[in-house]
């Protein structure tokens, strides 16, 4: 498999969705509910058809998961997973904190990943045969190895209000150890950022395949270890994910698995 030029494909294909983006970004465009506090806007969908139209033109036989068209295409070893929009409810609210994302599973591994922010021009890309960049220049995780000097991330799932007793233990054992505790609304950017180095962890549980393919990707490929909070392989889409520069992993699951709030 050609991974250049599906990460050049990916790449082109992000840069037409943030287009679309940011001609929708401060323009109140009309929004809908999938859930309670699950949002899309015409923006979403729109994104989401200039991605396909990018990948399709090359690699029309491809599988594609996209997080607002599902599943299409033949059943195969090639699959994009695509999240047009990540961070919906910071982009619907006018905050500049959102990504596209597009992943590429071969045979169920991802092995090439590619963030962009829109607003910022932060572009991150990463292979399973290149190192992970930002705009170009190889990054890495931090080299901090205390957890009281870490600054972690954190999101919350769309169905928080059911898991508001584990979540908030996790928030409040992280929040009594680390430096501090971010919560920036995009999973893909969170990932992005401990790859290069400006956090040194990150949580979250519920997680959608298209909003880690990309980014476990990137964060695997500038050093981050990637686990569930037992420290068992993360799959895509697992229940639970947790990515640290590794130099506090264990410490962190220590933590998460828990049960003193006190």
């Amino acid at each position: 498999m050609d991974l250049d030029l599906i990460k050049r494909t990916a790449v082109a294909a992000a840069y037409q969705g943030a287009d679309v983006l940011r001609s929708y970004f401060g323009k109140n465009p009309s929004v809908r509910k999938k859930g309670a506090i699950d949002l899309v806007t015409e923006a979403d969908t729109a994104s989401e058809d200039a991605i396909l139209k990018v990948i399709r033109s090359k690699f029309p036989d491809h599988a594609v998961l996209a997080e607002e068209s599902g599943s299409s295409g033949e059943a195969g070893d090639k699959q994009w997973i695509i999240d047009p929009l990540d961070g919906t409810t910071n982009f619907a609210h006018q905050i500049p904190i959102y990504a596209v994302s597009i992943g590429f599973a071969l045979r169920g591994q991802i092995v090439a990943g590619v963030v962009l922010n829109p607003s910022s021009g932060e572009l991150f890309t990463a292979t399973a045969e290149e190192s992970a960049q930002l705009n170009g220049k190889t990054i890495r995780v931090s080299t901090v190895a205390a957890l009281e000097d870490s600054l972690l991330v954190t999101g919350f799932p769309y169905n928080v209000r059911d898991l508001l007793p584990e979540i908030t233990r996790h928030m409040q054992n992280c929040l009594r150890v680390a430096q501090g505790v971010s919560r920036l609304g995009s999973a893909a950017l969170d990932l992005c950022y401990v790859a290069c180095g400006r956090f040194e962890g990150f949580w979250e549980q519920h997680l959608h395949p298209w909003d880690t393919a990309a980014g476990t990707c990137i964060a695997g490929a500038a050093g981050a270890v990637i686990t569930d909070f037992s420290s068992q392989p993360y799959p895509i889409g697992g229940k639970e994910i947790l990515v640290t520069n590794g130099l506090i992993h264990k410490k962190m699951i220590e933590v998460l698995e828990s049960k003193d709030t006190e």
